[in-house]
C-alpha cells in the first residue's frame, strides 16, 4: 500500500478528533454569556461607572471561557484520555464530562468502533521465489483505550505497519499454490500474528481478509496454458474410459450371438434395413457378410420394396 496514502488517512483521522475538543454546546454557552456581558455593558453605559461595567463584561467573559474549555462531550463510541499536569488520571466519556482548564488536558479521543485498515505487500517473494502482489483488509478494534494511548505513539500507524510486515512474513513462508488455494489458512495465520503484536497496545484483531493476489503476467499465461493442457488430458482420459466401456458392452452383447447364428443374421439384416431406408443412405458391408448372410439378396428385396412405396407428392 502507498505510504503517503496511509499517512494522509491517519492525519485526516487525527484532525477530525482534534476538532471535537471544543464542544458545540460549550461554544454556544460561551457565545451566549458573551452576549449577556455585552448587553449589560450597553444598558449600564452612562448609568454605572466604567470600572463596574468593565468588571461585568470581564466576569461574563471568564465564565464563558471556563465553559468553553472545561465542558467536554464525548460520543457514545469514544473514550477520552485525560492528563493532569502530564499524569494520566483516567478515561472520560461517553457523554458530558468536565476538566480543569490549563491543569487538565484531553489528549486523545479514542474510537471504540471497529476500524478497517487496507494494507498490501508489493513484489514479495514466495517460498518458491515467485514475486506476488497481495492486497488485504484488516478489521480491528481498540479494547483498552489506556494502553492504546500510553503504550504506543500512534496506534493507527503501528497497526498498519505491523499488518504489512506480517503479510510479507506469511508470503515468504508459503508457495504460490498454497497462497492461491489456501486463503482461509493465510487469513487465520495473519490474524494470529497481527493480534499477538497489537494486543500489548490494547488493540485486538477481529479478522483479516485477502482481497486480491496478483502474479506476473508471464506466469499467469503459463499457468493458463498448464490448466488448458490438464483439461485436455482429462478429456482424453475420459474418452479412453468411454471407449473401454463401449468395447466391454459390445463384448458382453456378442456372447448372445456365439451359439445362435440365426439371431446374428437377423440382427445384421435389421441394421442393414435401418441404414438403407434413409434417403440417400450409403451402406458399406464386408464381402464376407454378403456371402455368409446372403445380404445381396436381402438388399435387392429392400430396393424392390422401396420402389414399390408410394411416391411423396
Amino acid at each position: 500500500m502507498n505510504t503517503k496514502f496511509i499517512k494522509t488517512a491517519i492525519e485526516k483521522r487525527n484532525t477530525k478528533k482534534d476538532e471535537q475538543h471544543i464542544s458545540p454546546i460549550a461554544g454556544a454557552l460561551f457565545g451566549l454569556l458573551l452576549i449577556v456581558g455585552i448587553i449589560g455593558a450597553i444598558i449600564g453605559d452612562g448609568n454605572y461607572p466604567d470600572a463596574i461595567i468593565g468588571t461585568w463584561v470581564l466576569g461574563w467573559t471568564l465564565i464563558g471561557t471556563y465553559f468553553l474549555f472545561a465542558m467536554k462531550v464525548a460520543s457514545q463510541w469514544e473514550k477520552v484520555v485525560v492528563l493532569r499536569l502530564g499524569k494520566f488520571i483516567g478515561l472520560k466519556g461517553p457523554g458530558l464530562f468536565w476538566v480543569i482548564p490549563i491543569i487538565d488536558t484531553a489528549v486523545m479521543w479514542i474510537d471504540h468502533r471497529v476500524a478497517v485498515t487496507s494494507f498490501s505487500a508489493e513484489k514479495t517473494l514466495t517460498k518458491d521465489t515467485v514475486p506476488v502482489d497481495v492486497d488485504a483488509v484488516l478489521f480491528w478494534v481498540v479494547w483498552d483505550a489506556e494502553k492504546a494511548a500510553l503504550e504506543v505513539t500512534d496506534y493507527n500507524s503501528a497497526i498498519s505497519w505491523a499488518a504489512q510486515t506480517a503479510l510479507r512474513e506469511i508470503i515468504g513462508q508459503m508457495t504460490l499454490a498454497d497462497i492461491l488455494v489456501g486463503r482461509g489458512k493465510m487469513d487465520a495465520d495473519l490474524q494470529k500474528i497481527i493480534d499477538e503484536r497489537t494486543t500489548p497496545w490494547g488493540v485486538t484483531v477481529q479478522s483479516v481478509e485477502i482481497r486480491d493476489v496478483i502474479i506476473p503476467p508471464d506466469l499467469e499465461n503459463a499457468m493458463s496454458r498448464q490448466a488448458q493442457a490438464e483439461r485436455e488430458r482429462q478429456s482424453r482420459v475420459i474418452l479412453g474410459e468411454s471407449e473401454q466401456q463401449i468395447a466391454a458392452s459390445f463384448a458382453e452383447a456378442s456372447k448372445a450371438y456365439i451359439n445362435n447364428p440365426t439371431a446374428l443374421h437377423l440382427r445384421a439384416m435389421n441394421m442393414l434395413f435401418e441404414g438403407l431406408k434413409e434417403k440417400g443412405a450409403l451402406v458399406i458391408v464386408p464381402s464376407s457378410a454378403v456371402d455368409s448372410m446372403n445380404l445381396g439378396a436381402m438388399s435387392g428385396m429392400v430396393s424392390l420394396a422401396q420402389n414399390n412405396l408410394p411416391k411423396e407428392k
